[in-house]
């Protein structure tokens, strides 16, 4: 899933990657991870976006008109390039879902949007797509119940607070406990990890949890957050993982669901620093995960 509305403009010098976006589907088209070429999503309108957050919030973005304290907490100019990029990004993740339930595997080049609460952005987050997206498919019956299994290296505040009335859709966040954000909204199990940890302890949490919370809750789909920012060079991280801890553990979700039978579908979340090349290969994981075990 790749929408050219995904890379917006930013002024320049702006600390977050941008180009990141568009270089991930540049690195997957030359590896050959999509023979058939990309699906391009219809972005997202306001009433999908209203179903999970405030229409107010909605309008002001669709308008480009963000009261200002919101934008500072988002720390992204809300212009009309970066509302059509948060609808893009919106409408990917649904259709990403759509696919993921028609064919087991699907993933968006962007996503993860995690903090963003109903009533406004924050965090570089605008929309939150996969709330967005579970809400969407739950309303028309396309899905009883939905696993959020958000491995960004940060709290997903924003999707908790979308989905806090919403038992059958579960949220889980492993991140790192002593980062952002400072006011956690807590969410169906919150697993905070502290600073440094590496790959193999890392892994041991996976394994003590994702197995049986997949086995017990037996979700008709999982949005799988497969942010980067949990790797050690990583600008915002504070954890300390490999490419190769990042490589393992997004064939492990990605694995997990193939074994016990539930589609998946994959966004992919944080990564922050100014080499570009690295961050668009590190994304790049869990789409080579996808095209490995489907």
């Amino acid at each position: 899933m790749f929408h050219p509305a995904y890379e917006a403009e930013l002024p320049d010098g702006h600390r977050f990657p941008m180009r990141k976006y568009g270089r991930l589907a540049e690195t997957l088209r030359a590896r050959g991870l999509v023979p058939d070429g990309f699906v391009m999503p219809e972005p997202a309108d306001a009433a999908l976006l209203s179903g999970a957050h405030d229409p107010a919030y909605v309008a002001a973005v669709l308008a480009a008109q963000v009261p200002r304290a919101i934008e500072r907490a988002i720390g992204l100019p809300v212009t009309e390039s970066v509302a059509a990029r948060s609808r893009a990004s919106a409408g990917g993740t649904l259709r990403a879902a759509r696919l993921a339930l028609g064919h087991g595997l699907a993933g968006s080049t962007a996503g993860g949007s995690h903090h963003a609460r109903r009533a406004g952005g924050a965090g570089f987050c605008v929309f939150n797509d996969v709330a967005v997206a579970a809400l969407a498919l739950r309303r028309e019956g396309a899905i009883g119940r939905a696993l959020i299994i958000d491995l960004d290296v940060h709290q997903g505040d924003g999707t908790a607070d979308c989905l806090a009335r919403e038992p059958e859709l579960f949220t889980l966040s492993i991140h790192c406990e002593r980062n952002y954000p400072h006011d956690k909204v807590p969410g169906d199990l919150d697993i905070g990890l502290p600073d440094g940890l590496g790959d193999a302890e890392y892994r041991a949490v996976l394994e003590a949890h994702l197995p049986g919370l997949v086995q017990n809750f037996a979700p008709d789909l999982i949005f799988y957050n497969a942010g980067v920012d949990p790797h050690r060079d990583d600008r915002l991280g504070r954890l300390d993982l490999t490419d190769d801890g990042l490589r393992a553990r997004d064939r492990y979700v990605v694995g997990l669901a193939r074994s016990q039978k539930v589609p998946l579908c994959a966004v992919i979340g944080g990564g922050y620093g100014s080499d570009v090349d690295a961050l668009a290969a590190r994304h790049a994981f869990v789409f080579e995960a996808m095209a490995a075990l489907a």
